[in-house]
């Protein structure tokens, strides 16, 4: 049986997170002996709901701004709506708030501050120290998903962002438990955030598929694939994926 996963974003190679996701896509389904179907899905090309039909996991991947914003949140709601593991890395972790903000808290003007800088509600703003090309210790907060993924209290993870969760938004973001802190980085500011009842709902700040490229897992990936080929663990091969370059 084949897991299809749906890579939201405009592809370029010149985008070491892009060339980074393959790899880290490899390395997972043949840690689990499953089949990957993975396709890039251009978020203009994103307008309804049939767009991702029969896709089982969705990932929103780094290199915002987006050709459209419309598309990535799209996918994001659809994702949450419809209990689908998802996975938000960098520009994805922006977007999973921008569209909670919008469509689970009521805030219709809430905008991200890249594309939209004079926004009356940004939830989304520059970061204080602007975190291209650095690496940082992560700090993950017990019970969490992504803690579970990585069966540590911390790592070191590496980032290429500029922008970051607003101080205003935190308060109301968490208020009601539905989406909690997975983790924080030295200074108590956040790194990731989950979907306490969901299947599979993170978002990280930091780029995990990275560890790809040094030939190490991300331990993160895997437990998204896990989620999202739930119905084909186990397979009993060695695992493969097959990527299809037209769809980016």
């Amino acid at each position: 049986m084949t897991t299809r996963i749906a890579l939201v974003g405009d592809f370029n190679e010149a985008v070491l997170a892009h060339r980074a996701i393959p790899q880290a896509l490899a390395m997972s389904a043949q840690a689990l002996g499953i089949t990957l179907d993975v396709r890039w899905l251009a978020t203009d090309t994103l307008r309804a709901d049939d767009d991702l039909a029969g896709f089982a996991g969705v990932w929103c991947v780094p290199a915002s701004p987006y050709r459209s914003m419309d598309g990535a949140l799209l996918a994001i709601r659809h994702a949450r709506t419809r209990q689908l593991p998802f996975l938000g890395t960098c520009g994805g972790f922006q977007h999973a708030i921008v569209e909670y903000a919008r469509n689970v808290l009521g805030w219709a003007d809430a905008d991200h501050a890249e594309t939209a800088p004079d926004a009356a509600r940004a939830v989304i703003v520059p970061l204080a120290c602007s975190l291209v090309e650095v690496a940082e210790p992560v700090i993950f907060r017990p019970g969490s998903r992504i803690a579970e993924a990585y069966a540590t209290e911390w790592i070191e993870e590496g980032y290429h962002c500029r922008y970051g969760l607003a101080d205003g938004f935190r308060d109301a973001a968490f208020a009601d438990g539905a989406l909690r802190i997975g983790a924080v980085d030295e200074h108590g500011d956040v790194r990731a955030i989950e979907l306490r009842d969901h299947p599979f709902f993170v978002a990280t700040l930091f780029q995990p598929e990275r560890a790809a490229l040094r030939g190490d897992p991300c331990p993160l990936v895997r437990a998204f694939v896990a989620a999202a080929g739930q119905d084909s663990l186990p397979a009993g091969s060695a695992g493969t994926v097959r990527l299809d370059p037209a769809d980016r």
